[in-house]
């Protein structure tokens, strides 16, 4: 069964931490005007707002984390370090921030485009590289600052996301999230990266420094 639109919303309602592995194998794709790219999601982690250190809305709502507030099915986008772009999936019910990032995925339409597009960012030498790791995936797709708060749920937007029950990843394997660092990066206590076992586009871990 394939969920879309107000399907789609529904589902995304559950916390992150529920939803983060049923993400991977979900299908999410790009309209720009240089063309179409699809990618499969091979690698995510969840934030819990409130009850996790080491989510960008522990405090509470900001400027720039609001989105994370809103209703589920729409994309946190913002810039790490400034340096380049992180996607995030809002979910969970409204008022409550939660949301799972998109660390990687395998480019499944559109490779070409993608690839004009990190080789035009710098370096980008097989295609399992095309979208792994958080950065390489939002050049890969042409989100950038802009696609913050968008709308994935909808049939013809900007973003569109797919998600097939049943088709999720076979084996799943989870570990610490990447560079979170203080008591969000515990490897105990949030062990809330989740990745399809043996698949060559998810990312290197590295700790915080």
């Amino acid at each position: 069964m394939k969920l879309r639109g107000a399907a789609l919303r529904s589902w995304l309602q559950a916390p992150a931490l529920e939803l983060a592995p049923q993400l991977l194998g979900a299908v999410l794709t790009t309209h720009r005007p240089d063309g179409r790219v699809t990618l499969r999601i091979t690698e995510v982690e969840a934030y819990e707002g409130a009850l996790d250190p080491g989510s960008h809305a522990y405090r509470g709502p900001t400027l720039r984390n609001g989105v994370m507030f809103g209703e589920p099915g729409h994309l946190y986008v913002y810039r790490h370090l400034g340096l380049h772009h992180c996607a995030n999936l809002v979910c969970g019910p409204v008022g409550r921030a939660s949301a799972v990032l998109l660390r990687a995925g395998q480019v499944i339409g559109g490779a070409d485009i993608a690839r004009t597009r990190r080789t035009g960012a710098g370096v980008c030498r097989t295609d399992p590289d095309l979208a792994r790791g958080p950065a390489r995936l939002t050049v890969a797709l042409a989100l950038a600052a802009a696609d913050d708060g968008v709308d994935v749920c909808g049939p013809r937007g900007s973003v569109t996301l797919a998600v097939s029950l049943g088709s999720a990843a076979n084996e799943v394997s989870s570990g610490p999230r990447v560079g979170v660092s203080g008591a969000g990066g515990d490897a105990d206590a949030f062990p809330w990266r989740f990745w399809s076992s043996g698949e060559p586009t998810v990312s290197a871990y590295r700790r915080a420094p």
